[in-house]
């Protein structure tokens, strides 16, 4: 039998390792770069900076918040020239004062024009990275690809969200201004809501508006993630609103229409009634995440067997 006893570890070797072995670093082990987390790559801060510069978000948001003093010239320029009709509509009380004028620019602003700058936000936020072939540096830095198709999902959604509210809240900043700060007339019925009362409800409306938005949004996402035409995304989900407003007036459909994504948009109305009603709004919220639901989840599987190198 041999009397040579194994030599002493080196001060420092872990409990366990045979003498003479070095400790292999758990970063070379695992095949990744020391000081690698993947938690920590594209910060929301740097995406939300990068979106920000872009010349299409400074030009779009330029344009939501010069609509309420372009309607304010308008009305101003055009007192007195309309016709009056049977029925008092929401254009005919917007000069009554700052919260009529706001829910005027709102329903004529959901229509089309927010309609247009959720879709440029969300469908122009991938497919753009595609189209300048940075998408798959991004994914080489390396960035997880659910972890970057989240952080620029939040990021639209934050900007899309920014779209919606800054109308309605420069239009009652131009409104008051304007035409002062009265209290609330009731479309179709003419009946007076102390401004104060309805200013809690304009703030569900907003809320709303929002919601309503989030069909767009996730559609325009999901063609952004299958193509590098961020004109091909954002057209699409506008094309969706379009068919889905012309279906909603073939009365044929009959209940078939309330499953349409537009059908409920104008539900908010019923807020601004004496006596609020809020069942078409949560029908219209229910529809509207259950398809965005559906839709994203779709983004993210269609990008996870994405090939972004050819």
């Amino acid at each position: 039998m041999s009397d040579v006893s194994p030599a002493p570890a080196p001060p420092g070797t872990p409990s366990g390792t045979p003498s003479g072995t070095a400790a292999v670093p758990a970063s070379a082990s695992t095949g990744a770069a020391r000081g690698y987390a993947p938690g920590r790559t594209l910060p929301l801060g740097v995406e939300i900076v990068r979106q920000f510069k872009r010349r299409r978000t400074l030009v779009m948001f330029g344009l939501l918040l010069a609509l309420p003093w372009i309607l304010v010239i308008a009305f101003t320029f055009g007192a007195g020239s309309g016709q009056p009709s049977a029925t008092l509509r929401i254009s005919d009380l917007a000069t009554e004062g700052g919260l009529n004028f706001a829910a005027f620019a709102l329903s004529v602003s959901a229509t089309f024009l927010l309609v247009v700058a959720v879709a440029l936000f969300c469908g122009d936020t991938v497919a753009v990275e595609a189209s300048w072939s940075s998408l798959r540096y991004l994914l080489a830095a390396p960035i997880p690809r659910d972890r970057l198709l989240r952080q620029k999902l939040i990021v639209a959604l934050g900007y899309s969200a920014a779209a919606v509210i800054c109308v309605p809240a420069m239009a009652l900043l131009a409104g008051t201004l304007a035409f002062g700060w009265n209290d609330v007339r009731v479309p179709g019925t003419g009946e007076t809501i102390a401004a104060l009362d309805m200013l809690p409800r304009f703030g569900v409306v907003v809320a709303y508006a929002m919601v309503s938005q989030l069909v767009v949004a996730s559609l325009a996402f999901l063609l952004s993630v299958g193509t590098d035409a961020p004109l091909g995304a954002v057209g699409g989900a506008v094309g969706l609103v379009i068919v889905s407003n012309i279906l909603q007036a073939v009365e044929e459909l009959g209940a078939l229409r309330e499953f349409l994504p537009t059908f409920w948009n104008t539900a908010w109305l019923d807020a601004l009634a004496p006596q609020p009603q809020y069942d078409g709004m949560l029908k219209g919220a229910a529809v509207s995440v259950t398809y965005s639901v559906i839709l994203i989840a779709f983004a993210f599987r269609r990008f996870r067997a994405k090939d972004v190198v050819s």
